[in-house]
């Protein structure tokens, strides 16, 4: 069984099978001609669920084969220019050949002699990341597993920085279009169930600042304590960006932490037309990036970014087996000092391929082109009489919902448009995701494919109609 340990006797081999891997996926790459083939569960599961793990092929071949059966063959591809559903971008080349190598050598970032270079690579890609926010020069941050968990360090900062001496008065506010990690994080922080002040939005999907402004006056006449603000530059269902330098004004007036979720906008940070967009952002006490949403990197691959590095000393612990207090005299680089994570992958690696490779300016190139052709595709969702479009995007996102002709009950249409995801996913010809808009279902465009074109955004407008008017069709003969 040594044979299958990765080292200087095993070189050849570890050559030969994941050449063998690549070749498989390259070949699949080449010859998908729709983001999904339909399967379902119930088509599926049998198939994984016959396979003993207890009884190896002992044969990388044949371990291809049976994972072409069961993974390849019915993987939801997002490379593919009609998978328009989640926050999942196609990856670039240089970012899967620097995942390719971190998996090989399997650095862990938590301590510098389990990583030395890539620590120093993490720093300067956090460091370059904070430039360009413009957080100033005490800034500082770390690599995380995602939003979710860059989000909950941020407020848990925020937490240690308000020095409340009871956590039932803290109090964070956020949009209602904000991501779900916000209450999440504040149930993970132990905050009281009443910890989350949701602020509406308004017709374009940001957060009120004359609610905000209000809330917070409240919150201070009633004795609570402003925890946080959370802006979204990118929310989830609508790509809708805050008034940060508005929300920046707020949060100084009143003493309060300012993070901004910038999981989905931080694109903008490399675009080359439109990072006016963000513009107050680097008024932030902390920033949320992923990298692995609007820079094209494989998941994971995303950081929390903070304009006082003293601020990430509210994740620090020291082991004296691991990264005992003396290292910091020593100056010793330890990561663990920043992060939730222990053990940690060097997902940075990606990241400083793509840009030694491509550029910064490349990556805000592909940005620049999803976010126009969502321009595109509102106007031609503005212009078809089959479809109510919610907002005009500010990043890469559609939501809209197929309105028939004829008066129909609205809960007649929502089953209608919930149909037509449905029927379209089982086709596999088109992913698209759904939301609710005011208690309504709605379809969405997740456009993070500079591939897709306004004939692909259009082509799927039709299959949607198609299906949706089949549903309303057969619908009408059961009433008959």
């Amino acid at each position: 069984m040594r044979s299958h340990l990765l080292n200087d006797t095993t070189a050849e081999h570890y050559r030969r099978s994941v050449t063998e891997g690549v070749e498989r996926v390259a070949a699949k790459l080449a010859t998908t001609d729709r983001p999904f083939t339909g399967i379902t569960v119930d088509a599926l599961a049998p198939r994984i669920d016959g396979i003993d793990l207890d009884q190896p092929l002992h044969d990388t071949t044949a371990v291809l084969d049976e994972l072409e059966d069961v993974y390849l063959r019915d993987a939801v591809y997002f490379h593919h220019p009609r998978y328009l559903a989640h926050l999942n971008c196609p990856v670039v080349i240089p970012a899967v050949l620097g995942e390719a190598v971190l998996s090989a050598v399997n650095s862990s970032l938590d301590t510098w002699d389990q990583s030395a270079g890539g620590t120093l690579i993490e720093r300067k890609l956090i460091d370059w990341t904070a430039r360009r926010i413009g957080l100033g020069p005490a800034a500082d941050g770390v690599f995380t597993s995602g939003g979710t968990q860059s989000n909950l360090q941020a407020l848990l900062l925020a937490r240690e920085e308000a020095k409340a001496d009871d956590l039932a008065r803290l109090r964070v506010f956020a949009s209602e279009a904000s991501h779900f990690s916000v209450k999440k994080s504040a149930k993970l922080l132990g905050l009281g169930p009443d910890a989350v002040v949701v602020v509406p939005v308004d017709h374009d999907k940001r957060m009120r600042t004359v609610a905000l402004a209000h809330e917070l006056e409240r919150c201070a006449e009633a004795g609570l304590v402003p925890m946080a603000v959370v802006a979204t530059a990118g929310t989830t269902d609508f790509g809708s960006i805050d008034p940060l330098p508005e929300i920046a004004e707020l949060c100084a007036q009143y003493g309060t932490w300012m993070h901004v979720d910038a999981a989905y906008g931080c694109g903008l940070l490399a675009s080359l037309r439109h990072r006016d967009r963000i513009d107050g952002i680097e008024r932030a006490d902390s920033v949320t990036v992923d990298y692995h949403k609007s820079f094209f990197q494989p998941v994971s691959s995303s950081a929390v970014l903070v304009r006082d590095a003293a601020t990430l000393r509210h994740a620090t612990y020291h082991a004296e087996y691991l990264n005992p207090r003396r290292m910091v005299t020593e100056r010793i680089p330890n990561q663990v000092d920043k992060s939730l994570q222990t053990t940690r992958r060097f997902d940075a690696l990606k990241l400083w391929m793509t840009l030694r490779v491509m550029g910064a300016d490349g990556i805000g190139q592909l940005f620049d082109e999803v976010c126009d052709l969502a321009a595109e595709g509102w106007k031609l969702l503005a212009a078809d009489p089959r479809y109510d479009v919610v907002v005009a995007p500010s990043l890469s996102t559609l939501v809209f919902r197929y309105i028939p002709a004829a008066v129909t009950d609205p809960a007649e249409i929502d089953r209608a448009n919930l149909h037509a995801r449905k029927a379209l996913f089982a086709s596999g010809d088109a992913v698209v995701a759904g939301t609710k808009v005011g208690g309504r279902h709605y379809l969405k465009f997740t456009l993070l494919n500079p591939e897709t074109t306004a004939s692909d955004i259009a082509a799927v407008l039709d299959l949607i109609a198609g299906h949706a008017e089949q549903y309303l069709g057969e619908s009408l003969d059961r009433a008959c």
